[in-house]
């Protein structure tokens, strides 16, 4: 028992020992050297404003349609007896080609009992004409042989319209869209066969709002030519084919002159020519099917005595912060002309030659210093010509 004991007052005697030996050691060690906190102001990229005459751009979207679509029905009744090969969806045709033809036969007797017709009343106008010279006809006779001539001229005429009818063509090169119907296929007059578009021009609408209308050039609608056009701003267009982006070229050619009762905007219309580049002067651009949806940058109105800012510099409710030469800042309210995805342009509120801070400030306040990128390049341009 005696021999427990002083083992545990040894381990005891021992820990009390070495406790003792760090508290002596960690008050013979100096205390740390205090250094003095120094305030750096924040550093932050600045930029001088200039007055500019700028081009400004109206950005809008629409989808690329044909400027001319055919829905073709048959004019007369009969069985298809042949369709072209290239009346399928896609083909492509040319003026006046034929796509379709619808059984002739009783429209080509029907010509020649109108060319018969014709003839008789030819000859029985032919008698009564001579007749009434010699005084042995009387006058309603004559009028009514003229009145029967007439008439059968008139019916020889529907039935060679009607002949010709039997040809399904167009007075346009163009493209199908939809086919409807069959080879022996009966079809009546009116029956819907197919539909087709003109390959010549495209056109696309874009929806402007009222405020976008304040910075293009729109051609007024008495200005519209002969032709339904008049060429207004010209436009960029942009889409995405095969996973690369696409640029086209076209012009306004007019505005639809209304004002959408339910968007509330207003359409102008803009024309691309040739867009599956199928003719010989054919620009090194790509096709440009219908149907595609694509982005527009319209051009727009030049305003002079403009500042153009970065719109990362431009704050909610159309602050900015401007630095003054004590490196100050102060924050500024300003009069946005317009603003788009990249820049910001401003009629008031900040003068040319002054300093716009481009960096982020958390907490900006009225009065803060801070340290500008301009005065520190300086500096260090300083620093280094006199250590050299």
């Amino acid at each position: 028992m005696r021999r427990k004991t002083k083992r545990y007052l040894l381990i005891v005697f021992i820990f009390s020992i070495a406790i003792a030996a760090w508290l002596g050691l960690s008050m013979m060690k100096p205390p740390p050297e205090k250094k003095e906190t120094v305030k750096v102001d924040l550093l932050v990229d600045v930029m001088p404003l200039t007055i500019e005459t700028v081009s400004l751009t109206v950005a809008s979207q629409g989808t690329v349609r044909p400027r001319t679509e055919t829905i073709l029905s048959a004019e007369v009744s009969g069985s298809i007896v042949s369709i072209s090969r290239k009346f399928v969806p896609g083909g492509v045709f040319g003026k006046n080609e034929v796509l379709m033809r619808i059984d002739p036969t009783n429209y080509i007797v029907a010509v020649d009992q109108a060319e018969a017709l014709l003839e008789q009343r030819q000859i029985e106008y032919d008698g009564a004409a001579k007749l009434r010279r010699q005084g042995y006809r009387a006058e309603s006779e004559y009028a009514s042989a003229a009145a029967a001539l007439a008439s059968a001229k008139a019916e020889l005429v529907r039935a060679r319209r009607n002949l010709e009818r039997t040809y399904i063509r167009l007075p346009y090169d163009g493209m199908v869209r939809t086919k409807e119907t069959e080879l022996g296929q009966y079809v009546n007059v009116g029956s819907r066969v197919g539909v087709v578009f003109a390959t010549d021009e495209a056109e696309i609408r874009l929806p402007l709002t009222d405020s976008d209308l304040a910075f293009v050039d729109l051609p007024d609608a008495g200005e519209m030519s002969e032709t339904g056009a008049v060429y207004g701003p010209k436009v960029t267009l942009t889409a995405v084919q095969k996973g690369q982006t696409m640029v086209w070229y076209g012009r306004i050619v007019r505005s639809e002159g209304v004002v959408d009762e339910k968007t509330r905007v207003t359409y102008a219309v803009v024309r691309i020519e040739d867009p599956y580049q199928m003719s010989a002067a054919a620009s090194a651009a790509p096709p440009l099917p219908m149907g595609t949806f694509v982005a527009a940058t319209i051009e727009g109105k030049s305003m002079q005595n403009v500042l153009r800012i970065p719109r990362s510099a431009l704050r909610g409710n159309g602050q900015v912060i401007v630095v003054d030469d004590n490196s100050l800042v102060q924050i500024r309210s300003v009069d946005i002309l317009r603003a788009d995805a990249d820049y910001a342009y401003l009629l008031g509120g900040a003068v040319e030659g002054e300093r716009l801070c481009l960096t982020a400030i958390e907490n900006p306040i009225n009065g803060m210093r801070v340290r500008t990128s301009d005065e520190h390049d300086d500096r260090a341009i300083t620093a280094s010509g006199v250590d050299g």
